[in-house]
């Protein structure tokens, strides 16, 4: 198969793209500051990071007060234990539910989420990844 080149409408200035012989697609970027190919070398280079990273869990058993999970953990899991209402993050969660929280994509977190449990009989048990 020969080379075909083709322009990238919208891209920065000159933005090609071009199928070689080998069944390659090569991007060539050429514009004021920039100039260059994305070769299959240059593009593991880019490759989402896949290492793992361990994270530590902790586990809370809360009942008759206010907290605050903090901002920045990865995930958040909230039971309803008790036998009354408790509240997270201003909704009522009623004996029996429970609620989970993830960010999702790597290196994503989660916000603060407050947490009430000044009810009778309101119990909450929460997992954190951080």
């Amino acid at each position: 198969m020969s080379q075909r080149e083709v322009a990238i409408t919208g891209g920065p200035n000159n933005t090609k793209a071009m199928v070689t012989g080998q069944e390659e697609l090569l991007v060539k970027i050429s514009s004021a500051t920039t100039t260059g190919l994305a070769t299959e070398t240059t593009l593991q280079q880019v490759e989402t990071n896949t290492t793992g990273v361990q994270r530590t869990p902790s586990f809370l058993r809360q009942s008759g007060g206010t907290g605050m999970v903090a901002a920045d953990t990865f995930s958040m899991s909230f039971a309803s234990v008790g036998t009354g209402n408790a509240t997270v993050d201003g909704t009522i969660l009623k004996p029996g539910e429970t609620i989970n929280f993830d960010a999702g994509a790597l290196n994503n977190t989660l916000g603060a989420v407050a947490y009430d449990t000044t009810t009778i009989g309101s119990e909450l048990i929460i997992i954190t990844l951080t």
